[in-house]
């Protein structure tokens, strides 16, 4: 699974500046790329509306984040004022996948659907809490249902048709209220 997370437009998101790192402008960076310290490898980065343009370079990795360079940037002040940046290229920038490799922002928004085609809901997000993709499906009554992005859960994934077809675990039929229209009921012992 490649991991992009959120667009603004035909730009993704490629990761977000935390804070300032020591006096002479460095920054940390939370790099949302699969490959962290693939960040640097699409050229310059913009901001979400594309007027900033950001050269950055490398300068190392401490707990979990990048430690940046931003061309221009040359002292703690400036560095602190792009606390909270969010960093983007371009879609065009971004390699082609592999078989059966999505960017997150292929998948959101598309439809669910269970294995005879009928409406589940949308795909609203991708998460990763660690442990693997997550997908979050809004249900059409707005309910949230959170399903592991495995094959076994998906087994087809059709962008060109707009649609992701969801054949639930076991757990989750035993429950049809979750991914189903039925109201559910309140059962007391």
């Amino acid at each position: 699974m490649v991991k992009v997370r959120s667009t603004a437009g035909n730009n993704v998101c490629l990761g977000a500046i935390v804070c300032a790192h020591g006096v002479r402008g460095e920054v940390r960076v939370q790099s949302f790329t699969a490959r962290p310290v693939d960040l640097a490898a699409y050229g310059p980065l913009t901001d979400e509306v594309g007027k900033g343009t950001f050269a950055i370079a490398l300068v190392g990795e401490s707990r979990g984040q990048l430690i940046v360079r931003i061309a221009g940037v040359a002292d703690r002040n400036a560095a602190e004022s792009l606390a909270g940046l969010r960093l983007y290229v371009a879609c065009s920038a971004l390699p082609k996948t592999a078989e059966n490799e999505f960017y997150h922002r292929d998948l959101i928004g598309l439809r669910a659907v269970n294995v005879d085609g009928g409406e589940i809901g949308i795909i609203r997000a991708i998460h990763d809490f660690g442990a693997g993709d997550v997908i979050a499906l809004e249900r059409a009554d707005g309910e949230e249902v959170l399903l592991p992005f495995t094959r076994a859960n998906f087994p087809v994934v059709d962008i060109a048709g707009g649609r992701l077809v969801v054949d639930p675990p076991v757990e989750v039929e035993a429950a049809p209220e979750v991914l189903n229209d039925a109201p559910v009921e309140e059962v007391r012992p």
